[in-house]
């Protein structure tokens, strides 16, 4: 690979999927209270946390020595490539530029470009995975970065979540709105839009109605979609992501899959039951 490529830990990549194509993921911070766990902890034991806790943990990003740090760990020789969580919700993003900064001012000759990739969990990790192929296809940085801010226009992240509890308690949904949705079953199908905001798009009533429009989407598209990659996500439920995933694949049949159980920064607002998926339009070469 002729460029590095840096992530950070809310794309939800397992370590197993960064070290088989090379990313590096510089990791957020999950607090329980005093106690103070990295991005990376394992998926079961953070649900399992969350749900005995009476309070949700609080998520921070990585500094701006965490990712200068990283820089410096690289091989010099090659250029960095670093792909972010939507600004919209974090200062991960401009953190990363604040070490690009400091990185440049150091005397590094090596490149540095950073990306706000307006999007998160595996919306990020499948951006992060197709940067790493390019890269190793032997892409330029300057054309790689062009081609990951197209990749970034034209990729679509939609999720839904089984509960509203930890967006309520989390600050990021209305809790009179919330708690009438979760009355009456009313289930949201949400996505990252344009301008990396998380918006609700529809309300549904049922779990079941809203994973088939999540399908119906990925029907909308399909026919200038990339079929090469999907990403899933999902949040402590891999039975019924799996029985969502198989459905889709039924009638959408892409050629490669990213599985994950959502990580602790994203799980954290998900809360346990939320399913995400992300792809690619138009299909990109």
């Amino acid at each position: 690979m002729t460029i590095h490529i840096i992530t950070d830990g809310s794309s939800d990549l397992t370590p197993e999927i960064a070290k088989q194509f090379g990313i590096n993921v510089v990791p957020l911070y999950v607090r329980f209270g005093q106690d103070i766990h990295t991005s990376d902890m394992d998926s079961e034991a953070f649900y399992e946390r969350m749900r005995n806790e009476e309070e949700l943990p609080k998520t921070s990003s990585p500094s701006p020595g965490d990712f200068y740090n990283m820089y410096k760990s690289l091989d010099a020789d090659k250029d960095i490539l670093v792909l972010c969580l939507t600004s919209q919700l974090s200062s991960t993003y401009n953190h990363a530029v604040m070490a690009k900064t400091m990185y440049e001012e150091d005397g590094h000759t090596n490149k540095v470009e950073v990306i706000d990739t307006k999007t998160a969990s595996m919306g990020l990790g499948l951006l992060a995975v197709r940067a790493a192929l390019m890269a190793k296809a032997g892409k330029s940085l300057t054309d790689l970065n062009e081609a990951i801010k197209q990749c970034v226009q034209q990729t679509r992240t939609y999720f839904t979540l089984d509960t509203l509890e930890n967006a309520i308690r989390g600050g990021r949904l209305n809790r009179l709105k919330g708690t009438v949705a979760s009355m009456l079953n009313i289930k949201v199908l949400m996505r990252a839009n344009e301008d990396g905001v998380i918006e609700t798009m529809e309300k549904i009533r049922g779990t079941q109605r809203v994973l088939k429009r999540m399908i119906e989407k990925v029907g909308e598209a399909w026919h200038h979609a990339d079929r090469n990659w999907i990403a899933l996500a999902h949040s402590n439920c891999e039975e019924r992501a799996k029985e969502f995933l198989n459905a889709l694949l039924e009638k959408y049949p892409f050629e490669n899959v990213l599985f994950v159980n959502m990580g602790p920064v994203i799980g954290t607002y998900a809360g346990e039951g939320g399913v995400l998926l992300a792809f690619g339009e138009p299909n990109l070469k």
